[in-house]
């Protein structure tokens, strides 16, 4: 468990960052139901879980920053209840939250009572606006409350703020305990990437590949994927964000996986494309190698001081180049990197943000220019190419669909990739699916 020292830190890291008289709200989510009376595995809010560890739905936080500059911190939970907690399990109510999480606690049923003493007298209210309904219509009806009754003494805050600009910076840099669980994530998710390689046969459905992923992961202490999981073989591959996984994978098809745990909270997003029959075709091969060499070279340039930008032109340069060479665009180089011509069989970003979203938080550009990557940050490199069938190309390399991506630390004198333990190069992949043991699908 983390040490609840961490995520003191953090709010008293947000406080610090506010203006006198302003108080913060931050909301766990609700359980989200699946059909009828059954609900889905409940995921804590990533605001919520990063400022209190704490893992049950329908809690708040309230922080308070006074005029003299003192500071005041809530957590509202459910009570203990024993009828359903036989049912549903275990609640840590407020004397043990309080306990636990290092907070002082109540219980939920205070909370409009909280609500109105924390807002009452301050001018800044700071939430995530418009993100969650039930927060807002609260929010609303406190500040109906105190603007009514002025005569009472009752001030409402005037100015509500945006939380999630201040979180999504602090949240953007992982401190040395994130580093250390997204360096494990990323490790139980290259295990599994390999597991699925040396198991890969044709006959076998990609439901099948993504479940000897998940069983990895929870076999491993992660019980849940970090998103849903994509297994597209042959043309399956050309769709993005493909999850349906349930098709048969046939010989001489490619096999694209993306898949990454979610360990205490945070992400890994790892994505690997090999042969279905453990060996790349000539087209495979080359459309393969074009991507592979983008990856290496936007992934040589994320040090301090570079930013999204040059990650993007070492990228473009790398498949620009490679698809002129192989006669699947035509023209000269400089025009065609100029046109952005690669961008019809490469089509979409080259990387995120990660950390407890998949796609985490934090500003991209800073005053409208692509922000410098300082030492902390971990981001995804993942440059792709899809060629589906009736592309304006010879047919050979139609239904081609080639991404390979890794998560990046960014260290003080470069970077440290999390994921490398997945091979991806041609040799080293078809060497490693030629040494798996037979399985029947």
């Amino acid at each position: 468990m983390i040490s609840t020292d961490i995520f003191a830190n953090r709010r008293a890291q947000l406080l610090a960052q506010l203006p006198d008289h302003a108080t913060v709200l931050v909301a766990a989510n609700h359980e989200v139901l699946r059909s009828r009376d059954t609900d889905y595995p409940f995921r804590q809010h990533s605001d919520f879980w990063y400022l209190t560890g704490f893992p049950e739905p329908e809690a708040w936080l309230i922080l308070e920053k006074r005029a003299d500059g003192s500071t005041k911190e809530l957590l509202l939970c459910r009570d203990k209840d024993p009828v359903a907690e036989v049912w549903q399990g275990r609640r840590f109510g407020p004397d043990k939250a309080c306990q636990v999480f290092g907070l002082p606690a109540a219980s939920l049923t205070e909370l409009d009572d909280a609500l109105h003493h924390a807002c009452n007298g301050q001018t800044h209210l700071y939430y995530a606006l418009g993100e969650q309904a039930f927060v807002e219509s609260q929010v609303q009806q406190v500040l109906a409350n105190l603007r009514a009754a002025p005569k009472k003494g009752f001030v409402a805050p005037t100015r509500l703020c945006d939380l999630r600009p201040l979180l999504g910076e602090m949240r953007l840099i992982k401190d040395a305990h994130e580093q250390s669980v997204m360096a494990r994530a990323g490790k139980i998710s290259a295990e599994a990437h390999l597991s699925a390689m040396q198991q890969c046969r044709p006959g076998m459905f990609e439901y099948q590949l993504e479940a000897i992923i998940l069983q990895h992961f929870a076999m491993q202490g992660a019980r849940y994927p970090a998103y849903n999981t994509i297994v597209g073989g042959g043309e399956n591959g050309c769709i993005l964000h493909y999850t349906d996984n349930q098709d048969r994978l046939r010989a001489g098809d490619l096999v694209l996986i993306d898949a990454g745990c979610e360990l205490e909270g945070y992400a890994a997003d790892i994505t690997r494309t090999f042969p279905v029959s453990g060996k790349f075709s000539a087209e495979q091969a080359a459309i393969y190698q074009v991507v592979l060499n983008a990856q290496y070279a936007a992934c040589a340039v994320v040090k301090p001081g570079n930013s999204s930008k040059d990650t993007l032109a070492a990228a473009m340069l790398e498949l620009t180049k490679g698809l002129l060479e192989l006669g699947i665009l035509d023209g000269e180089l400089p025009e065609l990197i100029e046109q952005q011509a690669a961008k019809q069989y490469f089509i979409h970003g080259l990387g995120h943000w990660l950390g407890l979203d998949v796609h985490d938080v934090g500003a991209y550009k800073l005053d409208g220019c692509e922000r410098p990557f300082v030492e902390g940050m971990v981001l995804t490199i993942e440059p792709g190419l899809y060629i589906p069938a009736g592309s304006p190309c010879a047919e050979k390399w139609w239904d081609i669909a080639v991404r390979i991506e890794d998560d990046l630390l960014v260290i003080k004198d470069g970077n440290l990739n999390l994921t490398d333990t997945v091979p991806k190069e041609i040799a080293a992949i078809e060497a490693l699916m030629a040494q798996a043991a037979p399985v029947t699908p």
